[in-house]
This record gives structure tokens, sequence and C-alpha cells, in this order.
């Protein structure tokens, strides 16, 4: 393996304190603005949270994945710093020639995992790997029933939820089988292990003014009338914002509400699991 291949590893983003909230939410919204009204209720957000961890676990991510592969790894942010373009930059003052992108992101769509793929082919001039999602990846499949075996040794759950990040609905009317990669990873899971009865939910869908992608998971746990509850969020790898916030308080703010029992599955970020799924997405591509 040639030692001027390395791989950069890229997630969301996330403010590195409050005073960044307002940076990194004009990122997202293309250079707008946030209202005071909405910047508000992020920065409450993220003060519920103490903070997101995200950009350090991404970081023991690429330092895990390099360390198992044996070249060198990088991180970066699709809406904060480091971006995709100066993670691309120091990959390239370490000597990288040929570049593998990996977007932690198992399921693509044009919308979200399309994205890093045109801002990093923007930042990178030299050979180009990019991965387009792993939905289906054995290895990924089989460190998800891991996290279920956890959640449930010793405690039954009468619904599982499979959750991921929610896009608007124009995204699957224009085409992107996003809905079905993620319906296709549960049932990957399903065949490998006995569930409780399990359905799959949107979350973390934003006001934008128009429909997103549905059913909402609190919509849906109150209308399965589960008395126990487990959310098992296959869309995301790492504890942040959606996990922390959204599952962590608000999912549980609701389930005190209507005197459910809500659990949720570990998050992966460097598990040694995660890891080697990873290993073997990116590594016949080095």
């Amino acid at each position: 393996m040639s030692a001027s291949t390395g791989i950069l590893c890229m997630a969301y983003g996330s403010p590195r304190s409050e005073a960044d909230v307002e940076a990194y939410f004009t990122h997202i919204r293309g250079g707008r603005r946030p209202s005071p009204e909405a910047l508000a209720e992020l920065r409450s957000r993220y003060r519920a949270i103490g903070g997101s961890p995200l950009e350090e676990i991404t970081r023991r991510q690429a330092a895990a994945l390099g360390s198992r592969l044996g070249v060198p790894a990088f991180a970066a942010m699709k809406h904060s710093p480091p971006f995709i373009a100066e993670g691309a930059a120091e990959a390239r003052a370490a000597g990288v020639e040929r570049l593998v992108g990996l977007p932690l992101a198992p399921h693509y769509a044009r919308m979200s995992v399309g994205q890093y793929e045109a801002a990093l082919m923007q930042a990178w001039s030299g050979p180009l790997e990019f991965v387009g999602g792993f939905h289906d990846q054995p290895a990924f499949v089989g460190a998800i029933c891991e996290l279920v075996r956890e959640a449930t040794a010793g405690w039954l759950p009468d619904r599982l939820f499979f959750t991921a990040h929610s896009l608007p609905c124009r995204v699957v009317e224009e085409g992107d089988p996003y809905d079905r990669r993620l319906l296709e990873t549960c049932r990957l899971v399903a065949e490998q292990m006995e569930l409780p009865p399990w359905e799959f939910a949107f979350q973390s869908a934003s006001h934008t003014g128009e429909p997103w992608l549905g059913p909402d998971l609190l919509d849906a746990m109150e209308r399965s009338g589960a008395r126990r509850a487990l959310v098992c969020p296959i869309g995301f790898v790492a504890d942040h914002l959606e996990i922390l916030y959204d599952l962590d308080v608000e999912a549980q703010e609701w389930a005190r509400e209507h005197d459910v029992e809500v659990r949720r599955t570990a998050s992966f970020n460097d598990r040694p699991a995660f890891i080697e799924a990873l290993a073997e997405v990116v590594g016949p591509r080095l």
C-alpha cells in the first residue's frame, strides 16, 4: 500500500462553543443568518447537552481507523471547523497524494452525503476515492446487532424503533432511495437476530416550511401504545445534538409526560466493532 494514501473522515459538524452556534447555523443555512428565535432555540439545546462532543469523537474515530489500517487519517466537518477543505489541506501537507473520502453517514442521499462529495471534489485535486455510504455492509449491520443485544440484555421492550435523520420529502419524490436504504438496514438486522416488534421512524426534522419525511419518532411511539420503547438510531454513528438532545432530552421529556419507558442503544463513537466495520468498508479502496 502506498504511503501517500490517506483517509479523510467527514462528519456533519458542531459548534466548538456556544459562541460559535450562530456561525454554525448560518453555514447550515447556506450563508443566511437564522432568526433570533431559531438561534435562541439552538443555543438552548446546546446548553442543555453541555456542548457537542462530535469533533472530538470524529478525531478519535479517524485515529482509530488510521491505526487499524496503517495509513494516515484525518477528520473534517461539513458545517464547522475543521471544514472539509481544511481537512484536505491537512492531508496534502502531510504528504498524502491519494485520498479516500469517508463520510461518517451510513445511508447515502444526494442532499446529505452528496454534499460531502461535492465539497471534497472541490477541495481535492489529486486521485480520490469516495465512499458513498455503507448501509448494507455486513460488519456495520453486525455492529448494530451488538448494540441492540446490549440494550436488551435483561430488559425486553414492547417495541423497537429504528430511526434516522429526516430529510425534505422532495428528496424521495425526486427518486433518491434514501428511505429504502434505511429500511434495508433494518431488514438486514432483523435477519440476523430475533427482534421485538419493530418499525422505522424519522427524527430531527427541521422547520423549513416544507414537508419532511415521516413518521416522526414521537408520533410513532405514541401511536404504537408501547409502554417500553427502545430507540436504535441507525442513521447516526456518534453522540451529537440529534442524539444527546433529540433522544436524551426531548424524547425523555415526552416519555415522562406519557408514562413510557424509553431507552436508546449506545452510540458507536469509536467502539472497536464500528471501527472494524469502517476498516472493511475503506480497506478495499486503499
